[in-house]
């Protein structure tokens, strides 16, 4: 979308407006999609057979005997056990399993290394083979690369999907083959199963391996601590707790017994102390603590009964000290027996507390043998009982008919494709236009008004033009140079210009035709016209007029003749022209002369009209100086063809001089070609309405 249509127009509606212009390249491209995608549906691309197998997960499991299982069923069945077990059906070491059950590294359409050669490489060995070159035949690689490729192809057929809220999973094949598809979905769902019981199968034998090998174990412990508990038994002499309970109650009894006689000695001692101590009678008889002595003191005086006091109470030290030595030495004897007793119940207690420490390894390493043989004995029944976690809902059926390619989906994204190809290139066709095609376009992008809008004669040669606007008055391009005058004339309605000049960036653009369409609409208001050729380098006027007189403007300026002699009356044109013709003098320098600027003062006094074609703007700086004599300068545009880099140069370079163009007139538009930019409404009466109102 050019810039000016940008600023003319919401960029929404000039971009509805560049896509409906565009509309049968877009329309093209929806119809070589259609035909593409049908093409490719059917007869490029190959059919493909869609089978399915439906797998369930158990979620409980039959118990045929009250044993805990070696390998427990799945957990509970979340997302995550969902996801992994839809891995495991598609992991590489399962699709293996069926890739050798089924033979598939001989399927060509799995082992991509027997399937025929293509063409590039054929045609890579025929250059070969022209040169002389030596063609290897294609060696296969090892078996084992072959079936891990032919692995990775089995994944790629495959699709494993979980239902939602459910335990069920659609195992999924596609293949060139309706039987083969049917085939692989079912045999990939039965070894699935399979490999359930076969982990199950397989944790149970190397459970049992185990368990036997730790029973074994475990039966050389126990006879190794049975073995020392006996060992130990017969090695000490072993009381029961029972046993040693009663020597602690001898033990406490020895030490009461030594304890009363050490009370015992200390009592005498204290006896035979104050016995010693005292020294009368009455004190010995209260120290000695007899009886006998106390009948004594009474008669103490006697000395008789002094003599058997005295020998009373000697007879009663010396029973004290020996009551002392019987006393002591029982004290030493029960010592002895009291360390003999302890020692004895130190020397039991620590055997038995041996003893009972053996006794629990024995009874320890007894249980766990025990369990170890309840389990191995499990284990061993649980060999032939394993069930898998899953199981078979439906078997995959042979598909009736192919599930891909499908055709309308084919062609819809087809059409699809090739309409957003077609509007990608009316866009790009749009952002690369240079030129103009519209008059608000070329007013919007210069800034200077249209004057006029020409459209293309239906001529084939250019001395027709003439001849074909003169015959057909009531023509669209009759009409359109009828428009182009009215606007020139009132481009200035107080002055109203009489000396005009038509220009245009460069050759071939329509000027020199445009100058002669004016002369004649002029002509046909009556009025007398002088059709000047400016372009004195081409000298193309005489394709159009005929040439009478050898010469023209350049001797008309340099004097060599006046106006009046020179000027060819046209009478096809009805107007008088004066040709250019060849000269040394350069073209600048002629019209920037005084004898040009004198010769438009004069011509401005024979004629009513004066228009002067000029050279082509970009080429020579001829027209900027010939700009300066006239009244309205007329800038020519070639619709479609002019670039807007040349029509603003050249508009550049007539403002520099002071001299501005009067206005521009978009010429040789092509009718076709304005309805199929979709711009036919744009170009007034002779593009919408030309049945109408005019004959062409």
């Amino acid at each position: 979308m050019t810039t000016e249509e940008a600023g003319s127009a919401p960029a929404p509606l000039a971009i509805l407006n560049v896509l409906w212009r565009g509309k049968f390249i877009i329309l093209a491209g929806l119809l070589i999609g259609l035909g593409l995608g049908w093409y490719y549906a059917n007869y490029v691309a190959e059919p493909v057979y869609r089978a399915s197998s439906v797998v369930m997960m158990e979620s409980r499991e039959q118990t045929v005997v009250n044993l805990d299982s070696v390998v427990g069923g799945l957990p509970s069945a979340d997302q995550s056990v969902l996801n992994s077990e839809a891995e495991v059906i598609r992991s590489r070491g399962l699709l293996g399993k069926v890739v050798d059950d089924l033979d598939l590294t001989s399927d060509p359409e799995f082992n991509v290394y027997l399937r025929p050669i293509g063409w590039k490489t054929k045609l890579q060995q025929n250059i070969m083979a022209l040169f002389g070159a030596d063609v290897e035949e294609r060696a296969l690689p090892p078996m084992e690369v072959q079936r891990s490729d032919t692995i990775s192809m089995l994944r790629n057929v495959i699709n494993v999907r979980n239902i939602s809220a459910s335990l069920v999973f659609n195992i999924t094949v596609e293949t060139e083959s309706a039987e083969k598809s049917a085939r692989l979905a079912n045999r990939t769902a039965e070894i699935y199963i399979l490999n359930q019981l076969d982990v199950k199968y397989d944790a149970s034998r190397q459970a049992t391996s185990w368990l036997a090998d730790r029973v074994a174990e475990l039966q050389s412990d126990l006879e190794s601590a049975d073995a020392k508990v006996k060992q130990f038994r017969s090695e000490t002499e072993l009381v029961n707790a029972d046993g040693l309970l009663l020597r602690e109650q001898q033990l406490k009894d020895l030490r009461d017994r030594i304890e009363n006689s050490t009370r015992g000695i200390e009592t005498a001692e204290a006896k035979i102390a104050a016995m010693q101590a005292a020294s009368e009678y009455p004190e010995k008889a209260q120290a000695a603590g007899d009886v006998q002595l106390q009948q004594f003191l009474p008669r103490i005086d006697q000395p008789t009964i002094q003599t058997a006091f005295d020998n009373r109470y000697e007879t009663l030290m010396a029973r004290a000290n020996t009551d002392i030595e019987r006393l002591t030495a029982q004290r030493e004897t029960l010592s002895g027996a009291l360390q003999e007793l302890e020692g004895q119940i130190q020397t039991q207690g620590r055997d038995l507390t041996e003893l009972q420490q053996l006794t629990r390894e024995a009874e320890a390493s007894r249980l766990l043998y025990e369990h170890f043989l309840t389990r191995l004995k499990e284990t061993s029944a649980q060999e032939g009982i394993q069930q898998a976690d899953s199981r078979i809902l439906s078997e995959a059926v042979t598909p009736k008919a192919p599930s891909a390619p499908n055709v309308k989906l084919i062609m819809a994204m087809n059409a699809i494709l090739g309409m957003i190809a077609g509007v990608g290139i009316v866009l790009l066709l749009e952002l690369r236009n240079n030129s103009y095609r519209t008059a608000s376009l070329l007013e919007a992008g210069t800034g200077y008004p249209v004057l006029g809008q020409i459209p293309s004669l239906p001529i084939r040669q250019r001395r027709n033009t003439i001849t074909y606007l003169a015959d057909k008055p009531t023509s669209a391009a009759a009409e359109a140079v009828r428009n182009l005058r009215t606007s020139i004339l009132l481009s200035n309605i107080d002055s109203p210009p009489q000396v005009l000049m038509t220009c245009s960036s460069l050759p071939g653009e329509g000027k020199t035709t445009m100058a002669l369409a004016l002369t004649q609409n002029l002509v046909g208001l009556g009025k007398k016209v002088l059709l000047v050729e400016g372009d004195i380098r081409r000298r193309v006027m005489t394709q159009y007029v005929k040439r009478q007189k050898p010469a023209g403007l350049v001797s008309v300026l340099s004097g060599k003749t006046d106006l009046e002699t020179t000027v060819t009356y046209d009478e096809l044109l009805q107007a008088d022209v004066l040709l250019g013709e060849e000269t040394a003098v350069n073209g600048a320098d002629l019209f920037s002369s005084e004898a040009f600027a004198a010769f438009v003062r004069r011509a401005r006094e024979l004629y009513d009209y004066v228009i002067i074609d000029t050279p082509p703007v970009l080429v020579v700086p001829d027209a900027r100086i010939i700009a300066q004599q006239a009244d309205a300068v007329v800038f020519v545009v070639k619709w479609d063809s002019t670039t807007k880099t040349q029509v603003r140069e050249s508009l550049t370079m007539f403002e520099r001089v002071n001299c501005p163009v009067s206005g521009l007139v978009l010429n040789n538009i092509s009718a076709r070609g304005m309805k199929r930019y979709g711009y036919g409404g744009n170009y007034g009466a002779y593009a919408a309405y030309g049945n109408k109102y005019y004959i062409n």
